[in-house]
């Protein structure tokens, strides 16, 4: 294998949003445009995160999720079954924080294509393989009231075919690599192992393009930084889940690996699967060095051949300052070449 298609470079998932775009650097952001004009501004972030990905040696770029406004209801939101006048007082990642969801109330259904629009502006004007990502069944159910399926497990699989009828659109789009986002297995290990893992595979059923799963300890928010510290100096939640997923379908892992206390070794839990190592950490703002992201790398080579590691940030970026994400993929991208190099 040629030193240029080792450790290739991808990214987690959202970037930050343009100023003329939505409110910058919050999670949750206001569009600043209505209507065809923030369709047009949606399409223009993303040719722009596309050329910053380009620049910056990321070599399968995704779209950075600039048409949504989070990364689970940007789905739902298209979802028809789901009340969203009706709001449910929810404890969110087993109650680490408390909000309103909307609620599911009926069968629910995919009435149209959600994503395709930016699936193909991807494809249109990326020059090399593109990645989509969507939320995992599990996580959706983690953010989302039930008043109708009566149990999670069910209402999980529901959303899998959902999910899995949107996936197979993006494959005839052209996406080399669709990731469905499961924080929520981080916290629900029984479950995952219970029915979690089956409604991601439904999620990923008859799938040609890669197949991946997002699994981190959340964006850098407040409520995210304070769960982390009543986790200790051994963060080993990957523990119980990893040979479930090992077992599964799912081509490739995605970690949270930089700036954490995820112990390194317990990737070698998933010998069968391409590793996507986090080497950017994304709570918070300091920018790495190129050297810094070479040396995470080789803590995970120890424990995966080198042909099955790529590099990848913890986690989306959204909530970041543009040049923070910015210098955040250039280091991602240097440190790799530097690691080529050697």
């Amino acid at each position: 294998m040629a030193p240029e298609t080792l450790f290739p470079t991808t990214i987690a998932g959202s970037l930050p949003k343009p100023f003329w775009l939505a409110e910058p650097e919050k999670l949750w952001p206001d569009w600043r445009l209505d209507g065809d004009q923030r369709t047009q501004a949606q399409d223009d972030a993303t040719l722009l995160w596309i050329k910053e990905q380009e620049d910056a040696g990321i070599d399968i770029v995704a779209e950075g999720e600039q048409s949504r406004t989070h990364f689970v209801h940007g789905f739902l939101e298209h979802v028809e079954g789901i009340d969203w006048a009706l709001k449910t007082k929810m404890g969110i990642r087993d109650n680490r924080y408390v909000v309103d969801v909307p609620t599911v109330t009926a069968a629910v259904t995919r009435p149209r294509s959600v994503h395709g629009r930016e699936a193909r502006t991807l494809r249109a004007h990326a020059k090399g393989r593109v990645k989509f990502t969507m939320p995992g069944p599990m996580t959706i159910c983690d953010t989302i009231a039930d008043a109708h399926y009566g149990r999670r497990g069910d209402m999980a699989m529901a959303f899998a075919e959902l999910l899995n009828a949107e996936a197979r659109e993006l494959e005839a789009i052209g996406i080399d690599v669709i990731q469905f986002d499961e924080p929520a297995f981080n916290v629900f290990a029984d479950d995952v192992r219970d029915w979690g893992v089956a409604a991601l595979e439904r999620a990923a059923q008859g799938l040609t393009a890669q197949t991946a799963v997002h699994i981190c300890y959340g964006y850098g928010i407040e409520a995210n930084i304070n769960w982390k510290k009543t986790l200790g100096e051994s963060w080993r939640q990957y523990e119980a889940i990893f040979p479930a997923l090992n077992a599964s379908r799912i081509g490739q892992v995605s970690l949270e690996c930089a700036g954490s206390h995820v112990p390194m070794d317990l990737i070698g839990l998933l010998p069968d699967k391409q590793i996507l190592v986090g080497a950017i950490d994304v709570a918070t703002s300091r920018i790495e060095t190129p050297e810094e992201v070479a040396t995470t790398l080789r803590e995970a080579m120890r424990h995966a051949d080198p042909l099955r590691i790529q590099a990848c940030t913890n986690c989306g970026m959204a909530p970041l300052a543009r040049s923070v994400a910015v210098g955040k993929l250039r280091a991602l991208g240097a440190g790799a070449r530097l690691l080529r190099g050697e």
